[in-house]
């Protein structure tokens, strides 16, 4: 990517996804209507790519992720199971076989942990079909919404295998688990207004450039706050949910030891009084290399 005069643009063209990153928000579009947008070997291999370069290179303040033509995505394309050629599976023991699969598995369980792991907001504007690995995927961002005609499913039980990229130890985290199981084992879709009603959404709108306008709207307001207080509030509602009240007070506590801001909180009560907007640093690149 280069830094231009109306903010960054990319040096790369990637074939399911139009990147555009402007006034600290990166916006991911996902740009293979013709195909319901399916999760392709390219899909797969970019999207980490795109979100590790933004949030390592401190591109953006925070990640919407958009989609185009009628549906969201229909989830994983079939052409990933075709058979890939010079593989070594054929005759291989059944075993080391097994342990190829769940090592591959891991590496696409990648492709979505790189959403959660990224220190800033992923925020999603949903539409359409939201299908099988797309679960997986907005499983691992932070906040969505979508558009009235909106449906979700865990496609992957009608087709005979069980979710294995993220739907199961995050969906549970926004939605009852009664709901969870119930879209699990059945492969039920659910609509819009039921994905409110549990928690899967946080609000409904009546058309996609509403809901995108929503989303950006939003996006602008996270990209206004602190860096550092945003990622912090990531990190610990992250921990929060994973660790009981003593432990994560006691991160908190550390973590408030260490980055405890007061030129930011000064600069923000300021700006307040001034009636203007804060100016505050960006978080800073991170290495790609151990040194």
């Amino acid at each position: 990517m280069k830094k231009g005069n109306d903010g960054i643009m990319l040096e790369k063209k990637y074939e399911c996804f139009d990147v555009e990153i402007e006034n600290d928000i990166a916006h991911i579009r996902m740009n293979r209507p013709e195909k319901l947008n399916s999760m392709n070997r390219a899909f797969w291999n970019d999207l980490p790519e795109i979100v590790e370069d933004i949030d390592i290179n401190a591109r953006a303040r925070v990640i919407v992720i958009s989609s185009t033509g009628k549906h969201f995505s229909a989830g994983m394309d079939l052409s990933v199971f075709a058979p890939q050629p010079n593989n070594k599976i054929d005759g291989a023991d059944k075993h080391v076989i097994a342990e190829m699969f769940r090592s591959n598995v891991k590496r696409i369980q990648h492709s979505f942990n790189a959403l959660e792991e990224a220190r800033i907001p992923v925020l999603f504007a949903l539409h359409g079909a939201v299908i099988g690995g797309a679960i997986d995927m907005i499983s691992a961002g932070d906040i969505r919404w979508c558009t009235k005609d909106a449906v979700f499913c865990i496609q992957e039980t009608n087709i005979g295998m069980t979710a294995d990229v993220g739907t199961f130890p995050r969906l549970q985290r926004y939605i009852p688990e009664g709901w969870v199981k119930e879209m699990a084992y059945t492969g039920r879709r659910i609509d819009a207004a039921k994905a409110k009603e549990i928690g899967l959404v946080n609000d409904v709108f009546e058309t996609q450039e509403e809901c995108l306008a929503y989303v950006m709207a939003t996006a602008k307001e996270i990209a206004s706050k602190s860096p550092l207080a945003v990622t912090g509030c990531k990190v610990l509602i992250n921990y929060g949910r994973d660790h009981d009240t003593a432990d994560t007070l006691d991160y908190i506590g550390v973590w408030n030891a260490g980055m405890f801001p007061p030129s930011h909180i000064q600069e923000a009560v300021a700006a307040m009084g001034e009636k203007r907007e804060p100016d505050f640093p960006d978080l800073l690149p991170l290495r790609t290399t151990p040194m």
